[in-house]
C-alpha cells in the first residue's frame, strides 16, 4: 500500500514531469475505477497540467481547473514512460492511461480486488475520501498537542487509530508498525491508557519516522518505490527475524492475520506488559 512518503515522492515527480504539458488521450481500461460516471476522463483531453498535490494517501492532478483525483487504495500505483521510450511491461494490470504530449502516465492495481479510485472533479475536496481527511501526518506543524487531542482518551487500539484517515491522514499498515516500534508502544494499547510521556514518545516517533521516509523516497524512480519501502522496514513484514535493536523476535500482531508486525519484547503496554 502506498502511504504518504511514497505518494509525496510520486507527487513531486509528476509535478516536475507533467507541469505545463497537455493531455492528448485518455483510456479507461477498468470502468469500475471511475467513481464520477457523469464526468468521464475525456474531460481531461486538451487541458494542461497546472498542478499536482498530495492529500493524505491520495494524489490530485489539476488540469486548468478540472481535477483528476487518484486514490491508490491497497495495491494501486503509477507508471511513467517518456515519449519515445520503449514500452515496459508493468508488474500490475493497468487500470487507466493518460497520454500527454511528453509521455504516458499509467495507473495500475496489483490487488486481488480493485482498490484504485478515480474522480474527475472541480476541486480536490470534492472527492469524498479527501473531504473527510484529518490533519496530514507528514506536516511538520503537526504538534504533540494536536496528537494528544486526536488521541483524546479514546478506547481504540493505537495501530487502528494511526491508520484512521479521519484522525491523521497518510499513515497505513506499514508505517503504523514502524512508528509504534520506534515509540516502543504496543499496537494493541488503547489511546486512553497512554501517559504524558507515552504521548510525547509517540509524537517524536511519528515525526521522525515519516520525515526520514519522505526524505529517503525522494528521487527514487517510480518503479523502485515499493522495493525501497519494503527494504526500509525494520519490523513490518519481518516476522520471524531478530529485533533490530533488542533480543526479541519480530512477530505478527495478534488479530491482524499476518498483516502487521511488532516486537513483543520491546513494545509494551503502558502497564509494562506485552
Amino acid at each position: 500500500m502506498p502511504e504518504a512518503p511514497e505518494v509525496e515522492a510520486l507527487t513531486l515527480f509528476l509535478r516536475e514531469r507533467l507541469g505545463g504539458h497537455t493531455v492528448r488521450e485518455v483510456d479507461l481500461l477498468e470502468g469500475r475505477a471511475l467513481k464520477t460516471r457523469a464526468r468521464p476522463l475525456t474531460e481531461l483531453i486538451g487541458r494542461r497540467v497546472t498542478g499536482a498535490t498530495r492529500h493524505g494517501k491520495h494524489l490530485d492532478l489539476d488540469l486548468e481547473g478540472v481535477h483528476l483525483g487518484i486514490g491508490f487504495g491497497r495495491a494501486g500505483w503509477a507508471t511513467w514512460r517518456d515519449t519515445g521510450e520503449a514500452d515496459v511491461d508493468s508488474p500490475a494490470p493497468e487500470i487507466a492511461r493518460v497520454v500527454l504530449d511528453n509521455g504516458i502516465l499509467g495507473i495500475t492495481d496489483a490487488g486481488e480486488w480493485l482498490s484504485v479510485q478515480l474522480h474527475v472533479v472541480d476541486a480536490p475536496q470534492d472527492v469524498p475520501a479527501v473531504a473527510k481527511l484529518g490533519p496530514d501526518a507528514v506536516d511538520p506543524g503537526y504538534s504533540r498537542e494536536m496528537l494528544a487531542e486526536a488521541l483524546g482518551g479514546r478506547r481504540k487500539q493505537l495501530k487502528a487509530l494511526l491508520q484512521e484517515q479521519e484522525t491523521l491522514a497518510g499513515i497505513g499498515n506499514a508505517y503504523s508498525d514502524e512508528i509504534l516500534y520506534a515509540a516502543r508502544l504496543s499496537p494493541t494499547a488503547h489511546a486512553s491508557s497512554l501517559s504524558e510521556d507515552d504521548v510525547t514518545r509517540l509524537h517524536l516517533a511519528l515525526h521522525d519516522t515519516l520525515t526520514a521516509a519522505v526524505i529517503a523516497r525522494r528521487g527514487v524512480p517510480i518503479a523502485e518505490q515499493k522495493a525501497a519501502k519494503v527494504a526500509s522496514m525494520r519490523v513490518h513484514g519481518r516476522a520471524g527475524e531478530p529485533c533490530p535493536e533488542g533480543d526479541g523476535v519480530i512477530e505478527d500482531i495478534p488479530g491482524t492475520k499476518g498483516a502487521g508486525q511488532w516486537c513483543p519484547s520491546c513494545q509494551v503496554l503502558p502497564d509494562g506488559t506485552t
